[in-house]
């Protein structure tokens, strides 16, 4: 089992996508606020995020602060929390899963079914995460367009689709390409193994034909004795 480009690619993508996840888990933009109705305060933008809410005015620095209560915040917010963090240590996983497997297929000596399974193993996490990560941007968004369209909200409380949440689609995209690399690699791999060592139980028809002709030889030189 030699370095195989789509393995590479794979764990490139795989890295990526981490980095992704944890930009999205830590950027406030995943609710802006809105300008609509006919009030339109320009000199005012707010962010919120899963862990801190920001206030941008004009002439003035980028104000943030960190949630006073986590018990105070509401479920949604506390779910995609949980979510997000279950996807960052996930993709951490599938990574160092996927290098390990790297430097396996470097190594002569090393089995090339655990190095097939090291491989698998870490494309599977990686699509997980990208799973993970999509529940709660999707859910997200959800919520926000819910609430824009929603005449009972009030225009100061509506929010826009924030630079994070478009962040974390482009990560589960890039997840679930290197995941399905890595896994098809994986595939490709055992089917090979497959092919070239034939099972257990059959033998191989040449040794028969050996022995038969051993034993025809053997009768037909003690016939003539």
């Amino acid at each position: 089992m030699t370095l195989n480009p789509l393995q590479i690619a794979g764990l490139v993508l795989g890295f990526f996508g981490m980095v992704g996840t944890l930009a999205t888990t830590l950027l406030p933009q995943w609710r802006v606020s809105a300008f609509v109705g006919s009030n339109i305060i320009v000199f005012e933008r707010i962010w919120e995020g899963l862990w801190m809410n920001c206030i941008r005015q004009v002439k003035v620095r980028l104000q943030c602060k960190f949630y006073n209560s986590l018990l105070a915040l509401p479920p949604v917010l506390e779910a995609a929390r949980a979510l997000m963090c279950v996807a960052v240590a996930l993709s951490l996983i599938a990574l160092l899963i996927g290098i390990t497997g790297m430097k396996m297929i470097q190594c002569k000596s090393s089995n090339e079914r655990v190095k097939a399974y090291l491989l698998g193993t870490s494309g599977v996490l990686f699509i997980l995460t990208g799973v993970f990560v999509l529940i709660p941007v999707c859910w997200t968004a959800n919520i926000i367009i819910r609430d824009f369209y929603n005449p009972a909200v009030h225009i100061g409380q509506k929010r826009e689709l924030g630079a994070a949440l478009f962040l974390g689609w482009a990560s589960t995209a890039v997840l679930f390409i290197g995941g399905g690399l890595l896994c098809g690699v994986c595939c490709c791999n055992r089917k090979k193994q497959k092919h070239r060592y034939p099972a257990a139980g059959h033998p191989a028809p040449h040794t028969d034909k050996q022995q038969q002709n051993g034993t025809v030889l053997s009768k037909t030189s003690t016939s003539y004795v």
